[in-house]
């Protein structure tokens, strides 16, 4: 859901060194004016190659498309890649229940459309599009682009999987603001239906038009949505679980009534303090202070005490054991 992924150190990297591919990668088309981003987008590129970085390398994998999985090192794009490899094999798994061959012949073959590369700019010099999901730091995405605008073709669109910080200030470091969007996944990638495609003021139609075609190549149901904090899914959910550990600190229920009320009295699959257990209370931490600091008269986005004492307690949620609940095995 808010996907943060380790790739800060990318550019320590500099040697082209794929560990694994079928087939060559073709050169960049070459196209201009407003055809550019009519183009079909064939050939993509993800830079981070963490939960959520794997997951949108898999999904534009198994739709057919040409991928490039960047990360820091060998070691990093070995776990992904098995990462990639046993997702492959659940989907393969439920969808040849009947005929295991032919779910053998669909991993290899979605495999076979990834290469794994530690070389981000030489990766964006032969792809139509860049997906980045690396670490949710407008410097460091912006040191990214401003190293990938100089390399990649005109014709490449840039994109960043980021879910709460401004696609514009990223798209800054660029020469391509007409060429630049976002494209927020939600997590689990290979499960989660949607997809928003953000475009900022400078986003070119023809880039848009071809970022929402993509997004439905992909499989995904895609909603727009203008550059505003949160896009449409965080901006309403966040300050909602803000506002329940709010309800909490005044002593006006418990985070078990509350979870239970909003799953039976809402509908929702998970309350929000199991939500905010299992996207963790670091993320929510993060984002609620950025956007405070961006925006501090707004009362939505004020950071919450409880939250900041768990998380100062290492107590992040799901991932750390224990946060607003305790996952530690008896």
């Amino acid at each position: 859901m808010f996907p943060l992924t380790r790739c800060s150190r990318w550019l320590l990297s500099r040697q082209p060194q794929v560990i694994s591919a079928a087939g060559s990668v073709r050169g960049p088309r070459k196209l201009s004016g407003s055809a550019v981003a009519m183009a079909p987008i064939e050939r993509v590129t993800v830079i981070g190659s963490g939960l959520m970085g794997s997951g949108i390398a898999q999904v534009a994998a198994q739709t057919g498309h040409g991928v490039q999985l960047v990360d820091v090192s060998q070691d990093v794009l070995s776990v992904a890649s098995k990462r990639i490899e046993s997702s492959l094999a659940r989907v393969a798994k439920k969808k040849f229940a009947e005929d295991p061959q032919a779910g053998v012949d669909f991993v290899k073959t979605t495999l076979g459309r990834i290469q794994f590369t530690v070389d981000a700019v030489e990766a964006a010099k032969s792809c139509d599009l860049v997906i980045e999901a690396i670490v949710e730091n407008v410097g460091v995405k912006q040191k990214l682009f401003s190293e990938l605008d100089k390399a990649a073709p005109s014709s490449t669109i840039f994109t960043s999987n980021t879910s709460s910080l401004s696609i514009t200030e990223i798209a800054s470091s660029t020469d391509r603001r007409d060429r630049f969007g976002g494209l927020h996944f939600f997590n689990p990638v290979p499960v989660m239906k949607l997809l928003e495609v953000i475009r900022i003021d400078e986003t070119s139609d023809a880039t848009f038009d071809a970022l929402m075609k993509f997004g439905k190549a992909m499989k995904k149901t895609t909603v727009s949505c203008k550059d505003t904090p949160g896009f449409i899914v965080n901006r309403l959910l966040v300050p909602y679980l803000a506002e329940a550990v709010r309800l909490l600190e005044r002593g006006e229920a418990s985070a078990q009534d509350i979870d239970t009320a909003m799953k039976l009295g809402a509908g929702h699959p998970m309350g929000p303090f199991e939500l905010l257990d299992y996207v963790g209370l670091d993320t929510t931490k993060f984002i609620l202070e950025g956007w405070s600091e961006r925006f501090p008269d707004n009362p939505l986005f004020k950071p919450t005490e409880h939250v900041n004492q768990l998380v100062e307690a290492g107590k992040i949620g799901m991932k750390s054991g224990e946060g607003f609940y305790s996952y530690k095995k008896s």
